[in-house]
Order: structure tokens, then C-alpha cells, then sequence
């Protein structure tokens, strides 16, 4: 199977003020992979997970999306945030619109769909995801976990390229969690190109293509999950890995 560079990351690196949170980042997430992130706290995970829809912008480095460089700005940016979806840590949904509406918004709006296609499509995701009964109620009516897959079927609703989610559980209650990590790992089996960003080694070792271990703003090794989580290289690795897998 030839593998199609879908995501390039070349000598990324990323200021706040003197904090150095991303150095020399080279990472290549290929078409129909799914790449987890992992790493000690302030380790520069979600930065780098934001810096690939521009959420956040690069001191110096390129990112590449489909071989073309991320748009700065205006209408370029506007199509990358719908190539580029995104799930976040507290849903970000719209309070004051339903279930179906926060699904339909995008594509009626960026991606110029009509009412009743988008609609339809909608219905098709949030079925997808087993929420479509709560398609009427709005946010406030749902559980996190109820959220959380609206939020996924909102990032859906666009046909991204890539999906990204930047620990899409942690603000969960832990009976929740699974929930969310199953319609992921669902995803995932049906060759999504995913970057997730996630304390879950559980879903780590299902349901990744590779494990990409980063600790100070580096990327400080990468195996796939089998490799990393029984044979990790690293000294930094092992002290994490053994912190996390003895519990």
C-alpha cells in the first residue's frame, strides 16, 4: 500500500514570549492514518495540534496540507478550517442552536450546501455517531459525552481531509469516555486521517497507526503502538510509560 503525505511538519517551531513550545517539529501524517500524540503535560501536544489549522501560528518551519502551504489568512484560511476539522477539549458547541443546526451551520455556510442536503447529511452523522435522537434538543439538554460526538459529527459535516482532536476526553466524566473513544476508534477502522492528541493509551494501542511521543516541545520518538508501549527507547518514554501503565 503506498502511503500518500497528507500532513507535513518540516523544522517547526513555535514561540509564546521565551518559551520555546515547539522545536524543530518534523512530523508526516500519511492519508488514512491514524497518528496519537502522547506526552507529559506543557510537553507542546496541543500547540502542535493547533498550529495545523492555524489556530496557532509557526515562528519559522513549513506546514504543508495536501502539498500546499497552510493559507495565512481570508479566504484560504476559511477552506483550510473545513479541510482541517477540529474536536476540542469543551466542545465548543452553540448554546443557543440545536444539535442539528450546530451540525448544519458549517456546510450550509462555508461550504454553501443547501438547507435540505445538509440537513439530511446531518441526520446521516448524528446516526452515525447514535445521537441522531437528540437532533432537536441543544446542547445544555445532552451529557459531555452526547456533546462530544455532536462536536464530532460537526467536524465531520465539513468532508475533512484530516480530522484533528486535541484531548477529546478530558474534560469527560470517566463513564463517558468510552462512548466518545468508540465512535473514534469506529473512525479510525474506516481509514480517517486523525491526529489526536489524548492521555487514553487504551485507545492509543487499539486504534493507532503510530505513537508519536513528544516531551519539551520535541518529538522525542515514534514506533508504532506496540513497539512503543512494550519497547519504548527513550528515557523519557520508559519514565512516562511507567508512570501512566501502573495504575
Amino acid at each position: 500500500m503506498t502511503s500518500t503525505p497528507l500532513v507535513v511538519l518540516e523544522n517547526v517551531n513555535k514561540h509564546f514570549g521565551d518559551l520555546h513550545v515547539l522545536r524543530d517539529i518534523n512530523m508526516t501524517v500519511n492519508s488514512g492514518e491514524v497518528v496519537v500524540v502522547i506526552g507529559p503535560s506543557g510537553s507542546g501536544k496541543s500547540t502542535l495540534c493547533r498550529t495545523i489549522n492555524r489556530l496557532e501560528t509557526i515562528g519559522s518551519g513549513t506546514i504543508t496540507l495536501d502539498g500546499e502551504p497552510l493559507p495565512a489568512e481570508g479566504r484560504g484560511l476559511a477552506k483550510l478550517r473545513s479541510d482541517v476539522g477540529m474536536v476540542f477539549q469543551s466542545f465548543n458547541l452553540f448554546a443557543h442552536k440545536t444539535v442539528l443546526q450546530n451540525v448544519t451551520l458549517g456546510p450550509t455556510k462555508v461550504l454553501r450546501m443547501g438547507k435540505g442536503e445538509a440537513e439530511a447529511r446531518a441526520m446521516e452523522l448524528l446516526d452515525r455517531v447514535q445521537i441522531g435522537n437528540q437532533a432537536d434538543k441543544y446542547p445544555a439538554q445532552l451529557s459531555g459525552g452526547q456533546q462530544q460526538r455532536v462536536a464530532i459529527a460537526r467536524a465531520l459535516a465539513m468532508n475533512p481531509k484530516v480530522l484533528l482532536f486535541d484531548e477529546p476526553t478530558s474534560a469527560l466524566d470517566p463513564e463517558m469516555v468510552q462512548e466518545v473513544l468508540d465512535v473514534m476508534t469506529d473512525l479510525a477502522s474506516e481509514g480517517m486521517t486523525m491526529v489526536v492528541v489524548t492521555h487514553e493509551m487504551g485507545f492509543a494501542r487499539r486504534a493507532a497507526n503510530r505513537v508519536v511521543f513528544m516531551a519539551d516541545g520535541q518529538i522525542v520518538e515514534e514506533n508504532t503502538p506496540d513497539e512503543f508501549f512494550t519497547n519504548p527507547r527513550s528515557d523519557r518514554a520508559q519514565d512516562f510509560l511507567s508512570k501512566i501503565l501502573t495504575h
